[in-house]
């Protein structure tokens, strides 16, 4: 029997995976890419009797492939929270997708594996921007308030290692960085001693003072929109500067555009945090975007349809 790990290489995909293998470890084919980078099934060669566990990516992008891993006979574990459609019901898959706006992978996961790694979970949350749901997720845990601020640093900055065009505008390839999770059942410890945080803080704290220096292209009581260069450091920090400009001003929408090399652009939204809805109603208008409810974006988004997405992001919210 073969095995395969499938999942986005954000934190909460990266915080799913880390709770299973913590709790039974096993040797399996790593399948991943960048935060955008979500068709990862079709690069899955399972055939009969084999396992592959997918993590945080959506059913919905990688229906054909799925069903061509079923057909098959490969045997299939989903958990996920992102739109996916009509689930199918076959007797090689065993999904475990709730797309509330207050949910997550690595709750998901937590949930089924009782808690028993909770603090990665937690970790996952708030790299997801779900900030109240990884408080209330670690309240049992009882960690003092530096030790509870620290995980969700280490969330933002896992998430934040994850976006980009390719590997090459990461700091860490997400199978590497798991490679450096994988000895480490307390986060707390991995943020303390792992040398890739301090490289992360670092590269973040210097991504988002840019990012804070752009101007805001619209700004009104209910939207901002903020365009960002075509660097390599705007490509990085599109995610998380919309999930912190998404804290600061909880009434608000938000649209980050960063500028492609083509001239099209990548499109980040979050829906106001104060009613987390409609953000991957508005994206999927556009060809390639998806994402969920309360966090969504576009891929390439054309130049030419810059206006169009504009007046559909302010008729969402």
């Amino acid at each position: 029997m073969n095995r395969f790990d499938v999942f986005n290489g954000d934190a909460d995909g990266l915080c799913a995976l880390q709770q299973l293998h913590l709790a039974a470890p096993h040797p399996a084919t790593l399948v991943t890419g960048v935060k955008r980078d979500i068709r990862l099934l079709e690069r899955v060669a399972a055939g009969s009797g084999d396992r592959v566990t997918v993590l945080d990516i959506s059913l919905d992008s990688n229906r054909a492939a799925l069903d061509v891993l079923l057909e098959r006979g490969a045997r299939v574990t989903w958990f996920d929270h992102h739109y996916a459609g009509a689930i199918p019901e076959h007797p090689l898959l065993e999904s475990h997708i709730d797309t509330a706006a207050d949910c997550c992978t690595s709750l998901l996961v937590d949930a089924q594996l009782g808690g028993h790694h909770r603090a990665w979970a937690v970790v996952g949350a708030f790299g997801d921007n779900l900030d109240a749901s990884a408080r209330a997720a670690a309240a049992p845990l009882g960690l003092a308030p530096v030790d509870l601020g620290l995980l969700r640093e280490l969330g933002v900055l896992i998430n934040y290692n994850s976006y980009g065009e390719t590997f090459a505008d990461l700091y860490f390839p997400p199978a590497d960085l798991f490679a450096r999770l994988t000895p480490y059942a307390d986060p707390l410890v991995f943020a303390r001693e792992d040398p890739a945080v301090t490289i992360l803080r670092e590269g973040y704290r210097a991504d988002m003072a840019a990012a804070k220096a752009q101007p805001l292209a619209l700004a009104t009581e209910r939207h901002a929109l903020v365009m960002l260069p075509a660097r390599p450091w705007a490509r990085r920090v599109g995610g998380v500067y919309a999930n912190a400009l998404a804290q600061a001003a909880p009434a608000r929408a938000h649209a980050l555009l960063t500028a492609l090399p083509d001239g099209a652009y990548q499109v980040s939204v979050r829906a106001p945090l104060n009613a987390r809805d409609g953000a991957d109603v508005l994206c999927r208008q556009f060809a390639t975007g998806g994402g969920r409810r309360a966090a969504a974006g576009i891929n390439r988004l054309p130049a030419a349809e810059m206006d169009r997405f504009t007046a559909a992001f302010v008729a969402a919210f």
